[in-house]
């Protein structure tokens, strides 16, 4: 699995209409708060032409992406913090997810009516971040409760615990989310991923507009503006148009449509860049004849780690990886050509996995 999504946002901005999009389901929609109870998920295929490249070298009976999980939680209003609405539910869906996908209705339709009225990505905002960091501080202040007597008594682990609360705290009060705290120790930041906060999840804001030449509109801008504020990640979609082009089976044909319409990658294939991105997330690949396989990794793992989501064996009885990289393979049209020009390397436990690359794995059960 390469990573969980929650698809949230306002009622009718559209993320029901962009998840049956996205998974080439029918998700339940319609114009009317609260479509979305219980969340609907779907996983769906990563594509990375890169396994078309190597398959083209290395003959394998299978092609395996890898995938991610997108979930579709139902829509919040104000007050979802205090159990308004669906907010309970809500809030404890999100905090099953890796990283949120903020649906923001970008668009004008008479026949869709938006919850308030009025169509201002701020305030679709400012009441998603609202709410999260409002059931964040009730969070804080019930943490803070149990172990204030361990801190004032000395207790070493209690009051590194009671700092990094303050700290958070202070920023929610100031309206920052979690997730633009800084400076904390390795141990701190152990201890603040254990929280589970919900505005410390990474945030990509999907601005949905009615069609492409709207991407650059004026209410998408605003949301561009927000992001690089709280550095989250923006793509604009037409998600209405992302449910046609996902209808058509044919790839030629829906090579061809796109073509017309002038888009050279769908919705998809720019929120699962943008997802990799924002969870700092690569991909590395196994080939052989029986199959050929990418597999999702966070940045940085070292071998074994990287071995490990294969199967916890492999991590486990780790010896080596042999390893080449695409350009090698391109260059040399095969994996014995690359052992023949002295490309194929063995790597130990302390190598650090780059995106792209090739790996067969030596280990002892």
């Amino acid at each position: 699995m390469g990573f969980s999504c929650g698809l949230v946002g306002l009622p009718n901005a559209g993320k029901s209409t962009l998840f049956g999009a996205l998974t080439r389901t029918k998700a339940q929609a319609g114009n009317y708060a609260f479509t979305t109870i219980e969340p609907n998920s779907g996983i769906v295929l990563v594509p990375d032409k890169r396994l078309d490249i190597i398959t083209h070298y290395v003959k394998t009976n299978k092609i395996v992406p890898t995938t991610m999980e997108f979930v579709d939680i139902a829509g919040l209003i104000k007050g979802a913090s205090k159990g308004e609405g669906l907010g309970n539910k809500f809030l404890g869906h999100i905090r099953e997810v890796d990283a949120i996908a903020h649906v923001i209705r970008c668009f004008e339709d008479s026949n869709v009516p938006h919850i308030s009225d009025v169509i201002d990505p701020s305030s679709d905002i400012d009441t998603i971040n609202t709410e999260l960091m409002i059931a964040d501080m009730e969070s804080l202040e019930r943490r803070k409760i149990k172990i204030q007597k361990l801190a004032k008594s000395g207790d070493k682990e209690a009051r590194m615990q009671m700092e990094v609360i303050i700290k958070l705290s202070e920023a929610l009060d100031q309206f920052q989310p979690a997730r633009t705290v800084g400076g904390f120790d390795d141990e701190q930041n152990l201890y603040v991923k254990s929280l589970t906060l919900l505005s410390a999840k990474p945030v990509l804001y999907i601005c949905n507009v009615m069609d492409p030449s709207d991407m650059g509109n004026e209410l998408v801008q605003k949301v561009k503006e927000i992001s690089k504020q709280d550095g989250s990640s923006v793509v604009a979609l037409a998600g209405k148009l992302e449910g046609e082009i996902m209808e058509i089976e044919d790839p030629e044909e829906q090579k061809a449509f796109m073509e017309e319409l002038e888009l050279t990658e769908t919705g998809l294939d720019r929120m699962i860049s943008a997802g990799y991105g924002l969870l700092d997330l690569a991909t590395y690949f196994t080939a052989g004849i029986k199959e050929t396989r990418a597999w999702t990794i966070p940045k940085n793992a070292k071998a074994p780690v990287a071995a490990g989501v294969i199967h916890t064996d492999f991590e486990k009885g780790f010896i080596r990886a042999e390893v080449y990289n695409l350009e090698d393979l391109i260059e040399h049209k095969s994996e014995a050509a690359i052992k023949d020009a002295g490309k194929l390397r063995i790597e130990g436990k302390d190598y650090i996995v780059q995106d792209g690359d090739i790996m067969h794995f030596r280990f002892n059960i």
